[in-house]
């Protein structure tokens, strides 16, 4: 039932576009450009009073203030009705050095206004709505914080295109951030439906939360299981109270940084270079990395230390349930394993 009505909810409603972050409102960028324009008009204005003796209005032959604001708006854009004209060289000269410079220019900021907020704006919003309609095998990463900042960087380090990766955040400064670094972004609650269909979550090929607090965390974590089923999720949780709480809402791997740091600290407790190797082996800046993957067709009847990477298999899953090297399932490897494995660090990754 609750299928149908998801779906049903997705043919209805047209999901609110991508949206870029912009540094200056709308309304003071528009002020600002009217403002510099009726400046310029308005020098124009002067110029032209200044040097009404070189006019001729061939209506009544008398130059008002208001012929003058007349003459200069139909000179300004170029409508030019021959009314009134300049017959002195004089004032040929002022209009030809000045008036001409100053029309341009004045020209070029509406048309520049127009362009920016009529014509770039809508082409932004209908490129923006075409990139998120075929939005798919996407990296979602829900909340830009430290965690997921950091997330989305070490992605990128290790070579996803920052245009697969789209960023849910609630702050502006952090949607931004995301902007610059050349994601996809959108700013919104992760926790409602109606952001989540939006970004395409049921396309997902990952979801990454990390809200900085533990039970926004896990209610978006059963948002996210909602409307994707089948799209894996890792969380940051802070709490080892709330790890399995996470996982009964649907989070595929939990991570707990003060978890992980204790690994480390306990691990530097009994060698120094322990610590070193594990950092070495999560980070892209490691010699090493680990790897997970689906193993290919010459590795079927394998063992898992002959992989055709030349890589070091640790474990391998096997219809949901994982097995150690020195298990004896490792010795053959079957059709739809996944392999973890240690690879040497590839330098062309870490250069880019």
């Amino acid at each position: 039932m609750s299928s149908r009505r998801t779906s049903r909810h997705q043919r209805l409603r047209r999901g609110a576009p991508l949206r870029r972050a912009n540094r200056w409102p709308i309304w003071l960028d528009v002020l600002l450009r009217l403002g510099v324009a009726f400046l310029l008009v308005g020098i124009v204005v002067l110029v032209h009073w200044s040097d009404r003796a070189g006019l001729h209005d061939s209506h009544d032959g008398q130059i008002s203030f208001l012929d003058v604001v007349y003459f200069t708006m139909i000179s300004v854009t170029t409508t030019g009705f021959g009314d009134i004209t300049p017959v002195s060289d004089r004032a040929r000269l002022i209009e030809a050095v000045i008036v001409t410079p100053i029309r341009i220019a004045v020209l070029f900021i509406f048309i520049g206004t127009a362009y920016r907020f009529v014509l770039k704006q809508t082409w932004e919003k209908w490129r923006m709505a075409r990139i998120q309609a075929k939005l798919t095998d996407h990296i979602v990463v829900l909340g830009f914080g430290v965690s997921g900042s950091e997330a989305v960087r070490e992605l990128i380090a290790r070579g996803t295109d920052p245009a697969q990766i789209v960023v849910v955040d609630g702050a502006r400064h952090r949607v931004d951030a995301a902007e610059q670094m050349g994601c996809n972004v959108l700013e919104g609650d992760a926790s409602n439906d109606d952001t989540l269909l939006d970004i395409r979550v049921e396309r997902a090929r990952s979801v990454l939360v990390s809200a900085g607090r533990d039970d926004t965390t896990i209610l978006i974590v059963l948002t996210v299981r909602h409307l994707a089923p089948q799209v894996p999720i890792s969380v940051v949780i802070r709490s080892q109270d709330n790890e399995l709480l996470a996982r009964q809402a649907g989070a595929t791997n939990v991570i707990n940084p003060v978890s992980f740091t204790g690994l480390l600290l306990a691990g530097s407790a009994q060698g120094e270079h322990v610590a070193d190797y594990i950092a070495d082996l999560a980070g892209i800046d490691g010699r090493v990395q680990l790897r997970e993957r689906a193993i290919v067709d010459d590795e079927i009847g394998r063992s898992i230390d002959e992989l055709a990477t030349s890589g070091r298999g640790l474990s391998l899953y096997r219809q949901g349930k994982a097995y150690g090297f020195w298990e004896k399932e490792a010795r053959l490897l079957q059709r739809d394993d996944i392999i973890v494995e240690v690879v040497v660090r590839d330098p062309r990754v870490a250069k880019s």
